[in-house]
């Protein structure tokens, strides 16, 4: 059972919602990115935008967290252009060897770590195990 509160739960919820909107994903691309099954239909994420939280499930948690802390850093990269997140997202990208959408899409939670790394140096920090 989550510690969460259901308030909080439902403000998670819809905000991670509204950052998966405006990437544009499909809902299958929404249920791929936060780890929820593939029975897990459209309807199902309209009730997610409006009135339910996710599944009390700590990995679909995780990943939200993941998710709205990418949406954090590519605000704090492009400050002047709230459509950037989204075109960086579907962009190849050098170093990650492809579009950061496809690792997000095919690579799961690892594919969440690597692009909030590449875009976060502070989390890439943490995770280099550099801290005292």
């Amino acid at each position: 059972m989550s510690e969460m509160s259901a308030e909080a739960q439902m403000v998670l919820t819809r905000a991670t919602m509204s950052v998966l909107d405006s990437w544009k994903l499909g809902s299958e691309e929404m249920g791929r990115v936060l780890g929820m099954s593939e029975t897990v239909r459209a309807r199902a994420f309209q009730k997610y935008r409006s009135h339910q939280p996710f599944p009390d499930d700590p990995q679909v948690h995780r990943r939200a967290d993941y998710i709205l802390r990418i949406a954090g850093a590519l605000r704090t990269s492009y400050p002047t252009n709230p459509y950037m997140g989204q075109r960086w997202l579907r962009q190849n990208h050098r170093r990650l060897g492809r579009t950061p959408l496809s690792l997000l899409l095919e690579e799961g939670e690892s594919g969440l770590v690597a692009v909030l790394a590449e875009l976060d140096c502070t989390f890439s920090w943490d995770l280099s195990g550099s801290r005292p």
